[in-house]
């Protein structure tokens, strides 16, 4: 029982650490004078993938790299089937008003690309690049357009930026920063320790519970965000945290772990999970290019598939 309220505490621990070092980044940027546009798209979107690359760094530092592996690729079959799934479940997404097309071909590109790194049977460093370089290249692109966007519409500064308070004194930026900076190693590293122990006490793999309870555990944020987006009838939110999300793990998170070592593929991410996570970015097709709703019934079905898989995992 001790073992699982550590692991408890420790997802706990790394979910706020990573909502705290976002929060203390983003003012501290934009009290340095760096622009919003470019506080959005990079201290944001890296601050928020956080709590994942903590994660993969210290499993595969404690020599669980199953666990680094399957959080990246178990969060990524979760945001799709379940973070889509809940709020579809709940109230319906009109994903029909939204256009994401291009974001998504870019995160199956994404996808392709890890699967065929992930065929060579290891990431290394020279695929951590490569991984980094494509990220880096669609950063350079997003940021041109939204710059583009701002000097025609001079709209893009006064977008909100998350986390962002103007009235945040100094010490309070400082504090999230320490707390983000202090606790996400902490909670990372009590969460894979006590997380690599159940699963040496139960007999199951620390692949699997790399790809279900880590993996479901990180994905919280993005189902809690999602959910909030689908009452407030926000589908273009909770269609591009989930797109985003999935291409940063990806590209930023293993890219970033195979600089710090090695991170061999299990057989088994070969022959099912990698599959799954790809059948599941192609269930989006239909809602992203011939814009259909995700109305309720859509959402029983994507639930349901994740469901199963978990089973299938677990069984």
């Amino acid at each position: 029982m001790m073992v699982w309220l550590l692991t408890g505490l420790g997802l706990v621990i790394l979910l706020l650490a990573g909502d705290a070092l976002v929060k203390g980044a983003v003012n501290l940027a934009l009290r340095l004078g760096v622009p919003a546009l470019i506080v959005g798209l990079t201290v944001v979107a890296f601050g928020t993938s956080a709590p994942e690359l903590l994660i993969s760094v210290q499993a595969l530092v404690a020599g669980a790299p199953g666990i680094a592996l399957g959080n990246v690729v178990g969060s990524n079959t979760a945001n799709i089937l379940l973070v889509l799934g809940v709020p579809a479940l709940l109230s319906g997404l009109n994903t029909s008003e939204c256009d994401t097309r291009k974001s998504y071909f870019v995160m199956l590109a994404a996808s392709v690309l890890f699967i065929g790194l992930a065929f060579t049977g290891i990431f290394t460093w020279w695929s951590g690049l490569i991984l980094l370089a494509a990220l880096t290249a669609i950063l350079g692109e997003n940021f041109i357009e939204a710059r583009a966007h701002r000097d025609a519409a001079r709209a893009a500064e006064a977008e909100e930026v998350e986390g962002a308070d103007p009235d945040m004194p100094w010490w309070k930026v400082t504090m999230f920063l320490v707390l983000g900076l202090v606790g996400l190693p902490l909670g990372a590293n009590i969460l894979v320790e006590n997380a690599t122990i159940i699963a040496r006490t139960y007999g199951v793999s620390e692949t699997v519970i790399g790809l279900t309870l880590i993996a479901l555990g990180t994905s919280l944020p993005e189902l809690a965000t999602t959910v909030m987006a689908g009452l407030r009838k926000q589908a273009d939110v909770a269609l591009g945290n989930v797109i985003g999300s999935n291409m940063f793990n990806l590209l930023a998170i293993i890219g970033i772990t195979a600089l710090v070592g090695d991170v061999p593929v299990d057989p088994e991410f070969l022959r099912f999970d990698l599959w799954v996570m790809l059948a599941a970015s192609l269930a989006l097709l239909p809602f992203v290019v011939f814009r259909l709703d995700l109305t309720r019934i859509w959402g029983i079905g994507l639930t349901a598939a994740y469901l199963a898989y978990v089973v299938s995992l677990l069984n």
